[in-house]
């Protein structure tokens, strides 16, 4: 099953960490972020995992345009979350990011959680998918273009990732 569509080398399993995005915020300017969410009995150390991301519609629907490793030795504590934000957000989020990136989605930009390497990689979860442009925004439970301007947020009975957009 390849569930990034990377040339066969994303396999897809959301069973493997038990790690998924928790929350998505798209705000207005730079008020950007993600938070995973830890549901395990164990702290997760991130080494090994990664954001994969495409910008907008993909060179190659349904391959990763874009790599980004945690920082090394991260890891989120059990029952926590981990937050990447973007530099430039608010103080507000700022105060609860672990992390900054600069390129954080406009509203129509897929990012998968990952684990393994860049040639060689589960697909964890995703926001969105890398199979082509949405146009301004991702559809969320009957809600056109809700990833545009809007903070997701999980309900609490999600226990794991989710790897089919659709």
């Amino acid at each position: 099953d390849s569930g990034s569509g990377d040339s066969g080398s994303g396999d897809t399993d959301t069973g493997t960490s038990g790690l998924f995005f928790s929350e998505y915020a798209e705000g207005s300017s730079n008020n950007k972020y993600l938070e995973i969410y830890n549901p395990t009995s164990e702290a997760v150390s991130l080494d090994g995992y990664a954001l994969a991301n495409v910008s907008n519609a993909p060179t190659t629907a349904g391959e990763h345009e874009y790599w980004r490793d945690f920082v090394s030795g991260a890891s989120i504590a059990s029952g926590e979350v981990y937050v990447i934000a973007h530099p430039s957000a608010d103080e507000s989020i700022l105060a609860s990011a672990n992390e900054t990136h600069a390129y954080m989605s406009n509203g129509n930009d897929g990012y998968a959680l990952v684990l393994g390497t860049e040639d060689n990689y589960t697909v964890i979860d995703f926001l969105g998918d890398f199979q082509g442009d949405p146009g301004i925004g991702w559809d969320v439970a009957g809600v056109s273009e809700a990833t545009k301007d809007k903070t997701l947020v999980r309900k609490d009975t999600i226990t794991s990732g989710n790897i089919d957009w659709d």
